[in-house]
């Protein structure tokens, strides 16, 4: 247990690492590197050019030191992270070396100001919120094992069909290699899957959204090909593009999220995506509809063009099997005016007023800007935040509570 000196040592170290939090990360994450390559294979390292993992990380130390007196409160954001860490096969020893480098890494950074008791304060800190991170993760694991076709750790799967959606988008549906069922998920849960990259001479793990209700039999991710692109984080999603075949194998860690279908009630339901985020919302969209609620739905959708509209006739499909379905597209250039469809990019004044229910529930997943600008607009026209959820593409970096 830490002393109340010691609690007062760490939040202390609040300014510091509101200044220079990123910098303590980055310090961090190349030391850990450079002692324990090893973890270079667990890591994104498209993240880590990026700075998004080291942002992350520092805004979690920050809320950390912040609430060191009830970090209680932090539960939910160590929900969520426990989620990607059971995702990326994250185990209890991980802390131990992760552990070792962050004190280091504060001793090296802040130098003479790292006295020997405020070094203490931050060994027990950590050690606590490891014991907390790794107990809840264990739960989790447990819970995944305990499912019909659940498992942990990585699994093989075969890749049994590749299906082009749009241009720019396609689909892979995965079935189990041992010939096992698949555990069952909450609509809006991703899975981790790695590959090989030679380029990097690392095993990369990415997350992708499961795109189709629950089954038992197979799990659908639908990837966006990065055109262009030889950034560490479109190596993934092109190499399943142009590698990966019908046949093939790959690796896979059970479902995982919080970004999920609620469904309380009778409410409405409302969906709001930019691009490839509407991935976990067609799971969504795909396990209401086929539940056949009689509850309204509304679908809005951004993206540039029909050619890279993917869905759009699944959409079409499920919308004339149900009339409680009503959708909205935004295309940055529209070729011909159709009913719904609006140019630019998607904004929520120019759909029907009756979106805006207050007994409506609604899901947004695109970019963090995309996000904000919904969420924003929302709340401000009268909608509880508790009844918006979000995921936002990458690590996380937006906190509306």
């Amino acid at each position: 247990m830490m002393t109340p000196q010691q609690k007062d040592l760490v939040k202390a170290t609040v300014p510091v690492l509101r200044e220079h939090g990123v910098l303590l990360t980055t310090h961090f994450y190349n030391r850990m590197f450079v002692h324990n390559p090893e973890l270079k294979n667990v890591f994104n390292m498209g993240n880590q050019q990026n700075q998004r993992q080291q942002t992350a990380l520092a805004m979690a130390v920050l809320a950390y030191a912040e609430h060191i007196e009830d970090p209680s409160v932090l539960l939910p954001a160590v929900d969520g992270i426990g989620h990607k860490h059971t995702s990326l096969d994250i185990r209890p020893e991980h802390y131990s070396i992760v552990g070792r480098h962050l004190i280091a890494s504060i001793q090296e950074v802040l130098g003479e100001g790292a006295s020997p008791a405020l070094l203490e304060a931050w060994t027990i800190a950590y050690e606590q919120l490891a014991t907390l991170m790794s107990g809840h993760e264990q739960k989790l694991y447990q819970q995944q094992t305990a499912k019909v076709g659940g498992w942990t750790g990585w699994r093989p799967f075969i890749v049994n069909k590749k299906e082009q959606e749009s241009a720019e988008i396609t689909s892979f549906y995965l079935y189990p290699a041992d010939g096992g069922s698949v555990a069952d998920f909450q609509p809006g849960q991703f899975i981790s899957l790695r590959l090989f990259l030679p380029q990097l001479s690392l095993l990369q793990p990415r997350q992708y959204s499961i795109s189709c209700a629950p089954n038992g039999i197979y799990y659908r991710i639908s990837v966006k090909k990065e055109i262009g692109s030889q950034h560490p984080d479109g190596m993934i999603s092109n190499r399943l593009h142009e590698h990966i075949q019908e046949g093939d194998h790959i690796e896979l860690t059970a479902p995982a999220g919080n970004f999920t279908l609620k469904q309380e009630g009778n409410r409405p339901q409302v969906f709001i995506s930019g691009g490839v985020g509407q991935t976990p919302l067609m799971a969504m969209l795909e396990s209401l509809t086929k539940q056949q609620v009689n509850i309204p739905i509304t679908w809005i959708h951004g993206c540039r063009s029909e050619q890279v509209h993917a869905f759009k006739d699944k959409i079409k499909e499920i919308q004339t099997n149900n009339d409680n379905l009503k959708q909205h597209i935004f295309y940055d250039s529209v070729e011909a005016m159709q009913e719904d469809l609006h140019q630019g990019w998607v904004s929520l004044d120019q759909v029907p007023a009756d979106v805006l229910d207050t007994q409506a529930q609604y899901y947004i997943c695109g970019p963090a800007p995309f996000i904000k600008k919904h969420v924003t607009y929302l709340t401000s026209n009268g909608i509880n935040i508790e009844a918006i959820y979000f995921e936002e593409f990458g690590p996380a970096s937006l906190n509306f509570n």
